[in-house]
Parts: C-alpha cells; structure tokens; sequence
C-alpha cells in the first residue's frame, strides 16, 4: 500500500467482496453530505431495515395488537432469537446467551456469579484483576463487588497481566480490545494462563463482538474457553443508541448452578423458571435464562435484532473473516497514510503496528490537542471521537468503512494540521459528550 492515493483508494473499494454490504445502512445522506463515519466503535448507524420494523412494532404490535402481540407479534420469543444469533458472532452454542439489560449490569451479574463461584471453590483468593486502563464501567463495578464481597481489586499494566495472575487471583476482568488504545489481547492464552493458576476469566466483548472473530469456546478445550461474557448492542453490533446488552456463561458453570439451585445477584421475574405462574417464590430459570432479568424492552429489541443481521448478512462473503481481513487492511492503510501524510505535527500511534494486537479502531495520541482537532475534524465531516487524556479515536468497521474513507479522513486530519485551524476558540469548548 506504499503512497496510496485516492484513486487507488477508489480502485480498492471497487474490487472489495464485502463493498456491497455498506448498502444495508442509512448513509446516504451522509455520502451526500462528504461526511466520514469513523465512530462505529460508539455507535453503529442506522440499518435501512431498523426504521420499517421499530414502526411495525410501535404501529401495528403495539398500536393495533396491544398485550395480544406478546404472543401473537412473538415478542416473548424476541430476546432469545436474537441471542441465538448474537451466539453465531461470538463462538458461543445456541441456548448460550441473554440478551438484556446494559453491559454495566451484565458485568455486574458476571462478576457476582463468579465471585461465588470462587467463594465455593477457592475461598482465599481474595483478588479481582484486571488491567489499568479497562473501560471505566468494569472498574467502577468490580470495585463495588471488591467492596461488597471484602476482597480487592489490583490493576496492572496489560503487558504485565499474565505475570501478575497469583495464588490470590480469584476473578481476571478483561476487555478484548481497549477502548482507549484498540489493542487486542490473546483471548485464549489468557484464559489458559487464568485456569491454569486456579482463576476464572471474564471477558468484556464490547469492542470485538461483531468486529472481528470472537471464540468464548476457545479452542474446545476448557482450558482455553473463557467463563463469564458480557457486550454491547450498540457499537459494531448496530443496534441503535442504548441497545441492550448481552451475556454469556460457559454451560459447565450454568449446569453447576442449576444443581446449586444458585441464583444471580438480580433475581427477577424473566429470570423465573415460570415468570407467568406469579409465585411469592423464586425458582431460576435453566441454564443461561436465569441470567435475565426485568422485561425485555421490545421496541430496543426490534433495532437490536436489524442490527445483528447486518453483520451475519457477511456470512454470504466470507463472514467474519473476510470482515477480519478488511478491517487489518484499512487500519494498515489508516496508520501508513498517517504516517505518510501527517507526520511532524506531534501525532503518535496509540494502537498496535502488530496485526494479532490489533482491534477495529486506530487510535491517535496529540498530547496538546486531541480534543479540539477531533472537533475540528467534526467540523470539516470526518466523525470520530476523543478519550482522555490525549487520545483521537477513529473506528473502522468493514461492513461500512471505505478505503476512500480512510484516504479523506487523513487528508483532512492533513489540512487541520498544517492550518493550525484546530487552535480557533470554537474547537476548544468542550461539550457534554466527547
């Protein structure tokens, strides 16, 4: 890819396999517009079909069928169809997964169930471990946990993970691909290295589910096969803005609960074994059911499931790994072109050069203006986002993302550099969210 230039870039999107599925989104304004969507690691955009049936279900489940439409729209049966095809895009068995609630009470429900776990099996190790700059959201909980259960949370480096999992490491709590940096870590060999010292392993997926292959089975032997799961709908899963979430529990763990008569930490009623026979009693639910909760928001639902079958629909090309192949082929030309066309203006790459480290996203450090350039960015149509403290974040995600995207994007990050215009006064507000 060395000196791309546009019409190569054009050249590349024409002989893509997966170009066509950039079709299945509501872009076309925003091609109109010249504006570059770089922020699918926030929020995925609109599916064509999501608008058509979030109005079926308002206007004609709801508006015409009323209560009768949880049996006849089959809103009970909402929930775990999706589930089942999120499975698909994880490595996980149909009957697997929960699709409820946020990923924030889904880490919370996970870390309960494996605290108890390790309670019962290990009662002296005291420790949940996890990497220092993990998404707050999964610090802020296993804090709480930490707290409620008198144990301790330890932070470390992610270089130094596998080397600070000890006697004491009850929980490792990991997100596959930082949101911050877009490494990715070595799913199986931490998970290895996690049972092979006595500790369970719990893996946030909210910035590799749908992205790029997941194997929560690992390699089909336990030692490789994460314990606990949990990601989000509304990021490459494309489920509109607060989408639910899901969960994943290895089914050697939901056997095991079921003949403890063990329930997780938010018992309610969609988690009954009957939540229609209205018992004073709670009785869980088989399996990874019990991980449900309250009831199942179906208008969210109704946008989550068009968003899935926006990304199985590459299962016609190649699937995940064609979608894998395109993603390292953009980001390797996002960080050339960077390289290439921006250098001596204080740029650093955040996010790995190695492929196998490598998440979706390229992430850019500028220790005296990440926050105003991406405003500036915005401002000439190139959408991605800041983190803090220093960090411009740009999301590509295969089933959208051009490589002429990626070509306009550095090429206007270019001319804000060169002009100085990120310094104007109206990029440096900051506004509520970043």
């Amino acid at each position: 890819m060395s000196h791309l230039t546009r019409d190569a870039c054009l050249t590349l999107d024409r002989d893509d396999p997966t170009a066509a599925l950039r079709a299945q989104f509501a872009l076309d304004k925003a091609d109109a517009d010249g504006l570059v969507y770089l922020d699918g690691n926030s929020l995925g955009p609109l599916p064509r079909t999501a608008s058509a049936r979030v109005r079926q279900v308002v206007d004609e489940e709801w508006g015409g069928g009323l209560i009768r439409s949880w049996n006849d729209a089959g809103w009970i049966a909402l929930a775990p169809r999706i589930a089942d095809k999120i499975a698909r895009l994880v490595g996980a068995g149909a009957g697997e997964i929960v699709v409820a609630d946020s990923t924030s009470v889904n880490v919370y429900k996970a870390l309960s169930a494996a605290m108890t776990i390790a309670a019962a099996d290990a009662p002296a190790r005291r420790t949940i471990l996890s990497e220092r700059t993990n998404f707050p959201t999964d610090l802020y909980i296993a804090d709480t946990i930490a707290r409620e259960r008198g144990c301790r949370l330890q932070l470390v480096d992610a270089d130094d993970l596998v080397g600070a999992i000890g006697v004491d490491t009850a929980i490792v709590l990991l997100t596959h691909v930082n949101y911050q940096t877009g490494r990715m870590l070595d799913m199986m060999a931490i998970s290895r290295a996690a049972h092979e010292s006595g500790a369970l392993v719990i893996w946030d997926l909210a910035h590799s589910a749908g992205a790029l292959p997941v194997r929560l089975h690992g390699d089909g032997t336990p030692a490789t096969a994460a314990d606990f799961a949990v990601g989000c709908g509304y990021k490459y899963l494309n489920g509109g803005p607060g989408a639910p979430a899901f969960i994943w529990a290895h089914p050697r763990h939901t056997r095991r609960m079921e003949g403890a008569e063990w329930r997780q930490p938010l018992a309610g009623w969609f988690g009954h074994a009957a939540p229609f026979d209205f018992t004073a009693d709670y009785r869980p639910a088989p399996g990874i059911a019990r991980f449900a909760c309250g009831t199942p928001p179906v208008i969210s639902l109704a946008a989550l499931e068009c968003g899935v079958d926006t990304v199985l629909a590459a299962e016609a090309v190649g699937g995940l790994a064609a979608l894998r192949d395109k993603s390292l082929a953009l980001t390797d030309q996002f960080i050339e072109l960077l390289e290439q066309r921006c250098a001596g203006h204080g740029l650093s790459i955040a996010t790995p050069r190695r492929r196998d480290q490598r998440g979706s996203q390229v992430s850019v450090a500028h220790a005296a203006g990440a926050y105003p350039i991406v405003q500036a960015l915005i401002a000439r149509g190139v959408i991605g986002d800041f983190r803090t403290p220093d960090i411009m974040r740009f999301g590509v995600v295969p089933l959208y993302t051009r490589f002429v995207d990626v070509w306009e994007a550095v090429d206007r990050l270019r001319q804000i550099l060169e002009s100085g215009e990120w310094r104007e006064e109206r990029f440096q507000i900051r506004r509520a969210v970043t």
